[in-house]
């Protein structure tokens, strides 16, 4: 015979009830909740029953008193053990499923055909490609550590029933309430409930200036609930009104968290917002585009540009290597050479003694014809200079 429990027990199941984490489920056509062993377990270990008082023992010590005080708490119905069975697919089932994937493969199949017989219209270039892409996929697949395979973690489902052998073990075993005490916090939201509705009924019975008191601040509610209702109906007429006669391209909001899902100060900031939505602003995102393009191109030409002068700059640091020895008269001789090739070139192109010529290539002849005339008189009077 179990006798009724002592107030310890009572306190301690109540404790284990409301800090102990719990789940709920059916069982037997009905909603419960149930809790596993070691959690309760390690629960009651951090409690006030697993502390010493002064001339006192402590309650809790080790996970075995837990056990045996569990177990006392089974035997006076706080709760009872649980078996966990997973639900198992029916065979018809599995049958559909399997037909299903057939179906599925025979698409499958008929798809890669298809898709074959297009790929081979297709040139040798886009398979090279395809083989490219296929051959850095396997790489990375091979690069990822092994025996770690990428399976989708399902939940299985399961149903309670209850257990023949009705003892409080430590570890994964279920163990559902029958212990439903009520809540501190819902006893005392019902004790105000309770009270507020009574004092509604008895309002005629109420002084004459607490009766006052309640209609004019019921009056200022109301007040205040249809001047919001007022902002919101006439923050829409307004901006009808401007997009109306701006054609839409004005988009002005008084409030516009006024009916947002926001705190009751945040809902009145900011004042307004404007946005307009024109061909300027169209111009100005396409001229915004623009720019950064420019900047990307320009970018690039000053990576080339800065790359040619460094190439330039070698070529003229190999020249100068190459005629340090030789002075004024190799650079003469060298142009005139050229001269005398370009026009041996213009003479034998077509195999004729004359060849037409432009005004501006006899202009550039007369010049080069002067510069060498003042260079010959700069080096005859350089030596009468050098005797005086």
């Amino acid at each position: 015979e179990v006798g009724e429990p002592f107030k310890e027990e009572k306190a301690v199941a109540k404790y284990l009830r409301f800090n102990c984490p719990t789940k709920s489920t059916n069982m037997m056509g009905h909603r419960v909740d149930y809790f596993i062993a070691s959690k309760a377990v390690d629960c009651l270990l951090d409690s006030k029953w697993a502390k010493a008082k002064k001339g006192e023992e402590a309650l809790f010590t080790t996970r075995e008193s837990v056990v045996d005080y569990c177990n006392r708490l089974l035997k006076k119905q706080f709760f009872h053990r649980a078996l966990k069975v997973m639900k198992m697919k029916p065979d018809k089932d599995t049958k559909k499923e399997k037909e299903k994937g057939k179906a599925e493969s025979g698409k499958e199949e008929e798809k890669k055909s298809k898709k074959e017989s297009g790929k081979d219209e297709k040139t040798k270039k886009e398979k090279e490609k395809e083989k490219k892409k296929d051959g850095e996929k396997e790489e990375c697949k091979k690069d990822e550590t092994p025996g770690t395979p990428k399976k989708k973690e399902t939940k299985r489902k399961f149903k309670l029933e209850p257990h023949e052998d009705q003892v409080f073990l430590d570890g994964n075993e279920v163990y559902v309430w029958i212990y439903d005490p009520v809540h501190f916090k819902t006893f005392a939201m019902g004790l105000v409930l309770v009270i507020a509705v009574i004092a509604a009924t008895l309002f005629p019975l109420w002084p004459a200036e607490m009766r006052v008191g309640v209609y004019y601040l019921s009056v200022g509610a109301g007040c205040f609930v249809a001047s919001i209702l007022l902002l919101a109906v006439a923050r829409c007429i307004l901006f009808l009104i401007i997009w109306l006669i701006t054609g839409g391209r004005h988009h002005f909001w008084f409030l516009p968290n006024l009916t947002a899902d926001v705190g009751f100060i945040d809902s009145f900031r900011p004042l307004y917002t404007h946005e307009y939505k024109g061909p300027k602003a169209d111009l100005k995102k396409e001229e915004k585009s623009e720019s950064k393009k420019q900047q990307k191109y320009d970018s690039e030409e000053k990576s080339d540009s800065e790359k040619k002068e460094e190439d330039d700059g070698k070529t003229e640091a190999m020249r100068n290597s190459g005629t340090d020895g030789s002075g004024g008269e190799r650079h003469s001789d060298t142009d005139s050479d050229r001269r005398e090739d370009d026009r041996s070139q213009h003479s034998s192109g077509n195999g004729n003694d004359f060849e037409m010529i432009t005004k501006e290539e006899l202009e550039q002849q007369t010049d080069e014809g002067d510069c060498e005339e003042e260079e010959e008189e700069d080096s005859e009077s350089r030596p009468s200079h050098e005797k005086s």
